[in-house]
């Protein structure tokens, strides 16, 4: 799983960087080209909770093939894309389904102990951040050849059929997931204990009979119950957990929204600065995902006083940022925000699915990332409106937002520690 997720955003981001300049070579202006990303961003928002929730029902194998099936097909009419109307056309199934690396997590939820969770998360982060930094520097290359975004959006689409065969090719069979089990185990690496051994593959075992069955059921038994188990999700009592996952997300979007900007303006740096600055953070971040065992070890698998701890640290490097009187400030910062928001974001995953159950994992994760969807609609807007004031007006909303998030933390603290599931209205 971790080798299509380094592949997964490696060709994603491939191809990306070169999209807005190729829409406006066939034409388009700055307002089609900024309504079509926005069609993007908002099917994303939608469609992330149906089909994490659809994994949920008919399983995740056939739910990832599918997504990657058809994110495949999206970029391979990507390109085709010789008109503008192609173009729009080619990011409706890569909106709707391009939701592969949160099914995966899903899977990885499924797979591995609540214990182990933030481990495993931390590098599937890693995996895939590193394919984020290769991908711009090979697309880039690219696209300085003849027909160069043509060829890349090829590549990227062949990308995707490839990590159709690797998912297909894994040991979906519970026996052989159990029996891998047990020989790691003997090896003397990390591995669940016999009696998690057993629980997992009556679990599964379980799983993969209700997801068999669900598989042929029509569509619209499929749909109302995907509806059922949404209704759950809003019903339940996780809203404090999800407001604290948008609070955070709006806070470090507004770190980097002006980013470039502000520097130079603050400072006098080129972008090309700005840049650099923000590949050294993504590294970083692969690093920081890599370092999740140690502390998780460090704070006896307490995933909320991390996040606490986490936040409450990204919110004192922002206000760092905010009030810098050098540019080496900036640097000081973004170097140690770059290992704290890493670390938040994989813990708040974990604590969705520690109190919302692991049985509804898709769902969980699919609606996590409509909130962090909802945050990059109206980030770009506070952000707009805070520098109206001052080019430090964005990390000083930023500052304020995480504020009340780790208030929110602590004023829930009782419910974060508890192991209890919150249960879903539903069951």
């Amino acid at each position: 799983l971790f080798l299509p997720s380094f592949q997964d955003l490696f060709g994603v981001s491939m191809v990306v960087p070169l999209m807005n300049h190729h829409i406006k070579s066939l034409g388009a202006g700055h307002t089609v080209a900024g309504i079509i990303g926005s069609l993007y961003g908002i099917m994303q928002l939608f469609s992330s909770t149906f089909v994490g929730c659809w994994s949920d029902i008919v399983g995740r194998r056939y739910s990832l093939l599918a997504c990657i099936l058809l994110s495949a097909l999206g970029y391979f009419l990507l390109g085709t894309s010789t008109t503008v109307f192609v173009f729009a056309i080619s990011r409706v199934p890569v909106g709707i389904f391009k939701h592969t690396l949160s099914i995966s997590k899903a899977l990885l939820s499924d797979l591995v102990s609540e214990r182990d969770r933030p481990l495993v998360m931390g590098r599937f982060n890693a995996a895939s951040g590193v394919g984020f930094i290769l991908g711009p520097v090979v697309g880039g290359y690219l696209a300085e050849l003849e027909d160069g975004f043509y060829q890349t959006s090829f590549i990227c689409a062949s990308i995707f059929l490839l990590n159709a065969g690797l998912v297909w090719m894994l040991p979906w069979s519970e026996e052989n997931a159990v029996n891998r089990e047990h020989q790691q185990g003997n090896k003397g690496t990390d591995s669940f204990s016999a009696k998690a051994n057993r629980d997992l593959h009556f679990k599964s075992a379980a799983n993969g009979a209700m997801a068999s069955r669900s598989l042929f059921w029509s569509p619209w038994i499929q749909v109302a119950t995907v509806l059922k188990r949404i209704k759950g999700i809003a019903c339940s009592d996780l809203w404090d957990i999800f407001l604290v996952r948008l609070l955070m997300s709006v806070a470090i979007l507004l770190y980097y929204s002006n980013f470039s900007l502000a520097l130079e303006e603050r400072f006098g740096v080129k972008p090309l600065f700005a840049g650099y600055l923000m590949s050294y953070s993504s590294a970083l971040g692969v690093l920081a995902g890599c370092l999740l065992g140690p502390i998780t070890r460090l704070y006896q698998h307490n995933t909320y006083r991390i996040l606490l701890h986490s936040s409450t640290f990204t919110c004192t490097l922002i206000l760092l940022y905010a009030s810098a009187l050098s540019i080496w400030m900036v640097i000081l910062s973004s170097t140690f925000l770059a290992f704290s928001t890493t670390i938040g974001r994989t813990c708040i995953i974990d604590l969705e699915l520690s109190i919302g159950g692991n049985e509804a994992s898709g769902t969980l994760l699919g609606v996590g990332q409509s909130v962090t969807s909802v945050g990059r609609i109206v980030a770009p807007l506070l952000s707009g409106i805070a520098q109206e004031f001052s080019p430090c007006g964005p990390p000083s909303l930023a500052v304020g937002l995480a504020l009340v998030a780790i208030l929110i933390m602590n004023v829930n603290k009782q419910k974060y520690c508890s192991h209890g599931n919150v249960k879903l209205k539903n069951q």
